[in-house]
């Protein structure tokens, strides 16, 4: 196991950062197009025809905002600027409101959905860009997807938000971000993602009402979406909150616990931070214990089979690395930068392509690169990865944070 000092463990969060977004501006940028390729493949070649999500691009946007906030480095608002002009021209539905779940390589519709997912990640995306430019229509539009998001998903009768409707916003049968998910109303991941732009666009837009629908949020998980037998999330919940599945993703698990923290945070509540804290600390916890001697962490169980899937996917350790050192800086318990440490050790030695850049999807248990996924698509973006490089670069040999 590498042994970092603090300085050295931020240079390497800091020069890795650097080559991430270097290769999205070297081989994603469609010089025929005005975004982005749909996909690149495990040779960093273009995918010919690829369709482009919402998801990706809403991702690729606010990672070089997130980027040029840190840095101030130009390249990268200049890029941030073309995902944000490619987002609002062509993905933008201009008759009913919302995004498009997906575009053909033409920039033309291709599934017209509106994924609430989707609308989250655009939402977090426009609020990094307008902290990043100041550019007000980029905010006005982040408020747009929001209003649009609390006069059809949010669930006025039982709390939480729905997954999904038609181009309209009527309801439809299959509610899946993909064909892995349960097909259920309401879910962890979605959620999730709407906390985490909505805490954003509260730092940037602090609304009153925004405000207490992430204070809501906040309570979704601590009522019905963390399991508090085993401080795992629960899934896949219909639209009473009654779990659908008993699946644990050890990814979700522990993005969630640091991204509650800072959506309290964001709130400036002292109370609430304190409570979330306790239940980030129980959650990491739980996850600390399910780390493999490596440092990696397993994508995902399912107890009904007593199957482990043992695959170490990248996100799931990026993630691990940020929500083990937020309890570490909560605590002060070495073990969770123990814990930390670990992950990242792993993913510098296993998940990084030394040769020709970014992340592979993963590696198997026996160490065997997962191959096929290439390293940008439709769910392969720059968004886990250069996060936690700028969490850590912005936490690594600073001061902890105030107990919970």
């Amino acid at each position: 196991m590498n042994v970092f000092t603090d300085w050295e463990l931020r240079k390497s969060f800091e020069r890795e950062l650097e080559d991430i977004l270097t290769y999205w501006a070297t081989y994603t940028v469609d010089p025929e197009a005005e975004g982005f390729y749909g996909a690149v493949d495990d040779h960093n070649l273009p995918v010919a025809g690829a369709t482009k999500g919402a998801v990706l691009n809403a991702r690729i946007l606010w990672s070089f905002s997130a980027a040029y906030s840190l840095t101030g480095k130009d390249k990268y608002l200049r890029l941030a600027g073309r995902a944000y002009r490619y987002i609002n021209k062509y993905f933008i539905d201009p008759v009913f409101g919302g995004v498009f779940w997906s575009l053909n390589d033409n920039g033309s519709p291709a599934d017209v959905k509106k994924q609430v997912y989707a609308q989250a990640f655009v939402i977090y995306g426009f609020a990094a860009y307008y902290k990043a430019s100041g550019n007000s229509e980029a905010l006005s539009l982040a408020k747009k997807l929001y209003c649009l998001i609390e006069a059809w998903s949010y669930d006025v009768i039982h709390d939480g938000y729905f997954e999904a409707f038609s181009r309209e916003w009527k309801p439809i049968d299959d509610l899946r971000l993909s064909a892995k998910d349960a097909n259920e109303k309401k879910t962890a991941n979605t959620h999730l993602h709407i906390l985490e732009a909505y805490s954003l666009l509260y730092t940037q837009w602090p609304d009153k009402q925004l405000g207490e629908q992430l204070r809501k949020l906040i309570s979704n998980f601590k009522d019905h979406l963390i399991d508090k037998s085993n401080y795992h999330l629960r899934l896949f919940l219909d639209e009473n909150w009654n779990s659908k599945s008993e699946t644990i993703s050890y990814g979700h698990d522990i993005e969630a616990a640091w991204l509650l923290y800072r959506a309290a945070e964001s709130l400036q509540d002292e109370q609430l931070i304190a409570e979330v804290g306790e239940l980030a600390i129980r959650i990491s916890h739980q996850i600390s214990k399910c780390q493999n001697a490596d440092g990696s962490l397993n994508y995902e169980f399912e107890p009904t089979e007593n199957h482990m899937v043992t695959d170490r996917h990248w996100w799931v350790q990026a993630e691990a690395v940020v929500g083990f050192y937020n309890a570490w800086q909560i605590t002060g318990e070495t073990r969770f930068k123990e814990n930390a440490l670990a992950a990242w050790n792993f993913t510098t030695n296993h998940l990084i392509d030394r040769k020709k850049g970014e992340w592979y999807w993963g590696v198997e248990a026996d160490g065997k690169i997962i191959p096929g996924y290439g390293k940008a698509g439709f769910w392969k973006c720059p968004y886990h990865n250069s996060r936690v490089c700028m969490e850590m670069i912005g936490r690594v040999g600073y001061t902890q944070l105030s107990p919970a």
